[in-house]
C-alpha cells in the first residue's frame, strides 16, 4: 500500500518538473494527490484537511528562483505530512 502510494505522489510531484508554480498545476497536483489518499484507505476528513493545508501553503509560497515547481511542491507536502503525523 505505501509503495504504491509513495509510487503514486513521486509520480504527481515529477509531472511539476519543469514547470512553474502557479494555481492550475497546484489544483492539478492535489487532484491526484487526493486521489491516491483516498485509494490507499486514508480518512476522508485528513485528506480534505490535509490538500487544503497544502493548498494554502503552495497558493502563498514565493518560490525562489532557483527552485522549481516539483521540488516547491515536494518541500510544502513534505512540510504538511510532518505536520499532520505529529513528527
Amino acid at each position: 500500500m505505501f509503495e504504491s502510494l509513495s509510487d503514486r505522489l513521486s509520480r504527481t510531484a515529477r509531472g511539476l518538473a519543469g514547470k512553474r508554480l502557479t494555481e492550475t498545476n497546484i489544483q492539478d497536483a492535489l487532484r491526484e494527490v487526493r486521489r491516491s489518499l483516498l485509494e490507499a484507505d486514508v480518512a476522508l476528513d485528513v485528506v480534505t484537511s490535509f490538500v487544503a493545508s497544502v493548498q494554502q501553503r503552495a497558493i502563498g509560497e514565493k518560490v525562489v528562483s532557483s527552485m522549481n515547481a516539483h521540488d516547491a511542491f515536494v518541500k510544502i507536502v513534505h512540510r504538511e505530512l510532518i505536520e499532520l503525523m505529529g513528527v
